[in-house]
């Protein structure tokens, strides 16, 4: 066998191998997310992690006024619009444009699929809070209107479910990993960027965010393993740039 085709050939062996135990490293990742979870979320009900919370959001505040956040005034507007990003409003709109596209594109089962990642993750965070039911913390004032229970962030497992969930999938249309690695840090940064201004604005416990965190990116690598496992069984259209459903 030439050299050249035998390269070829181990590189090829290499990226198969590693396409094939991509999603088990995802589930054993999401695994530690919801170990994770159940960690934050028992310390949380035991009482254990309120001087921490309660440190952290002395920590961004004016020591003479608990109302008054610390840094310039344009920080707090800044926050102000960055946390709008995880509202529910503004994650249905994204999620809207995302299932328009993949219908407009011929990817039925692939919208339906977005719908129920996004839902699903917005209503379990729903269910999560009434079973918590952890108070909002009263600690310093809020910097915007809270309704809902605190634990866990809403915000912050939101935007883990959406934002996570559309990288991926956006990732998953591009052939370059320089790009791929890019949407998916966006996604991540936007997570982190809405899960901080929670507790910048003083509308939730730190450990709020870090659950919600914890159990949004869980449930949203749980839909990737999940998506994947349908396409291979061809019972969802490829979303990959070289998948038999795409089209130029």
């Amino acid at each position: 066998m030439p050299l050249r085709t035998l390269s070829t050939f181990v590189t090829t062996l290499r990226a198969r191998s590693a396409a094939e135990l991509a999603p088990f490293a995802v589930l054993a990742l999401a695994a530690a997310m919801l170990a994770l979870f159940g960690k934050i979320a028992d310390e949380v009900l035991d009482g254990q992690t309120h001087a921490f919370d309660e440190a952290v959001l002395r920590a961004l505040r004016n020591p003479a006024d608990p109302a008054d956040p610390l840094g310039p005034p344009w920080l707090e507007h800044v926050m102000r619009d960055i946390t709008s990003l995880g509202s529910f409003t503004v994650v249905a709109l994204v999620t809207l444009g995302a299932i328009g596209y993949l219908l407009m594109d011929g990817k039925r089962l692939a919208a339906v699929f977005v719908l129920f990642a996004v839902a699903g993750g917005g209503l379990l965070s729903e269910a999560l809070k009434l079973v918590f039911a952890r108070p909002r913390p009263e600690l310093v004032a809020h910097l915007v209107d809270v309704q809902t229970a605190s634990f866990p962030s809403g915000h912050a497992m939101l935007s883990a479910v959406a934002f996570l969930t559309l990288g991926a999938l956006l990732a998953r249309v591009q052939s370059r990993r320089r790009l791929k690695a890019y949407l998916i840090f966006v996604a991540i940064a936007l997570t982190i960027l809405i899960g901080a201004s929670r507790i910048y604005l003083g509308v939730h416990w730190p450990t709020d965010v870090m659950g919600g965190w914890c159990a949004g990116a869980a449930w949203a690598m749980g839909c990737w393993v999940l998506a994947n496992w349908l396409q291979s069984r061809g019972s969802m259209e490829q979303t990959d740039a070289n998948g038999p459903a795409n089209r130029v």
